[in-house]
């Protein structure tokens, strides 16, 4: 298998399978493909992990893209601007995505649900409650809001993010909420009250932008509809 991203605003990735190879992604994804390319939608994991991949911010079905002939590409696409990250893992990796995240991957990667183990990491993270866990062996493609930067946390080390700004991290990684200290920082530091703590060893990947942030950014903007009498 071999890959090309490409775009600068809203990118893709072009996939290169070779006779029998194949990757899987969420519905709408796709964005064309070589008639080689046998296309299959399936509850990889059954029906209990696919409620769990609703839960997550993905579809119920997952939809499967193998070559039936050498060099068949498919093109997956991204549905925001950003970049797409691309992450190898091991035998015994886990990495933990933020809501919605999950592009595609090759067949060796599963994709479950995660929920955080702290109550308050759940109602305060951007994250929420859920996020995704993503093991096995093989490529995986996350989508990123805005640009990715990535860092790599000694052990002991504290990173704090603000909350939605986190793309993935590794198991490794503590995560959790904590109150931003301060009443002047509170109330006027323009941060919200809760800012995400990150606490190595591992890798974790930030993001410049959140779709929540865009969204409040444009609101005021909107023209407001007025009835005409």
């Amino acid at each position: 298998m071999e890959y090309n991203i490409f775009g600068s605003v809203l990118p893709g990735i072009t996939i290169t399978l070779n006779r029998g190879e194949s990757v899987y992604t969420q519905s709408g994804a796709m964005v064309w493909m070589d008639e080689s390319i046998k296309m299959e939608s399936n509850l990889k994991g059954g029906i209990m992990k696919g409620i769990g991949r609703l839960f997550s911010g993905e579809s119920l079905m997952l939809i499967n893209f193998e070559a039936t002939q050498p060099q068949s590409e498919v093109t997956f696409a991204s549905s925001f601007p950003g970049e797409i990250l691309d992450v190898e893992l091991y035998k015994g990796d886990e990495l933990i995505a933020q809501k919605s995240a999950f592009l595609c991957a090759t067949q060796g990667i599963s994709l479950s649900v995660a929920f955080t183990k702290k109550i308050s990491s759940g109602f305060f993270g951007g994250e929420g409650f859920i996020l995704q866990r993503l093991t096995g062996t093989g490529m995986v493609f996350l989508e990123v809001d805005g640009n990715v930067k990535e860092r790599e946390l000694r052990a002991g080390e504290v990173i704090k993010v603000d909350t939605g700004n986190i793309v993935a991290f590794e198991s490794s990684v503590k995560y959790e909420i904590e109150t931003v200290k301060g009443f002047k920082n509170l109330f006027f530091g323009g941060e919200g009250l809760f800012l995400t703590k990150l606490t190595g060893p591992g890798r974790v990947w930030l993001q410049t932008a959140t779709l929540q942030n865009v969204a409040q950014t444009l609101i005021p903007y909107i023209p407001i509809p007025t009835s005409v009498d």
